[in-house]
């Protein structure tokens, strides 16, 4: 396990005390002193790239691997068995559960994807939460590129792959699935 802390890589002499890390009440002491918003790594997480950005007060779990270009903000939980593939950005106080894979996509502040999702060229908008085994598909099965609907007008995107946009506020159900393309507005349900 590594500790990031102001530029400082730390390998030992600190002890982690778990709680909500999106909440700010992971904490990491060094000494009886909280280190305020210090990174953990844990042993068994596996950062492919030099291009990688962990922000503070956010947590690694054994197992996640994250491919670079990648922005991570702070006190955000990437979860065991993550998979982010790369070109992805993560907002603060975000969760990318277990499972889950991000590829090329957007999540804004305070997004969830917590557990068995797919996320691919996608944008979640804030506080958006995707529920258990969300998959948000960003393939047609036909070799097309993929149109969005918008006030009633077919726009042609140009992509072959695009996975959905979902306003803030947002919420699937458990086993939810977009088709390619998808727009979902600000506070919606979808089960």
């Amino acid at each position: 396990t590594v500790v990031l802390q102001q530029g400082k890589v730390l390998t030992s002499g600190f002890e982690l005390r778990p709680g909500d890390v999106t909440k700010g009440n992971y904490q990491v002491t060094q000494d009886g002193v909280v280190l305020e918003g210090a990174a953990v790594l844990y042993a068994g997480a596996c950062l492919m790239d030099h291009d990688i950005f962990i922000g503070p007060g956010s947590v690694v779990e054994p197992g996640a691997l994250i491919k670079g270009p990648t922005i991570i903000g702070g006190y955000c939980e990437i979860r065991q068995g993550a998979y982010l593939r790369g070109h992805c950005l993560v907002g603060d106080r975000c969760v990318v559960g277990h499972t889950t894979e991000m590829k090329h996509s957007v999540m804004l502040n305070g997004a969830k994807a917590g557990h068995f999702a797919y996320i691919g060229d996608s944008i979640l908008g804030n506080r958006t939460n995707l529920g258990a085994g969300t998959k948000l598909a960003n393939l047609k099965i036909v070799p097309t590129q993929i149109s969005v609907k918008i006030d009633k007008k077919i726009h042609d995107t140009g992509l072959r792959k695009f996975g959905a946009i979902i306003g803030d506020d947002t919420e699937t159900g458990c086993n939810s699935v977009t088709n390619p393309g998808t727009l979902l507005g600000r506070r919606c349900l979808v089960y």
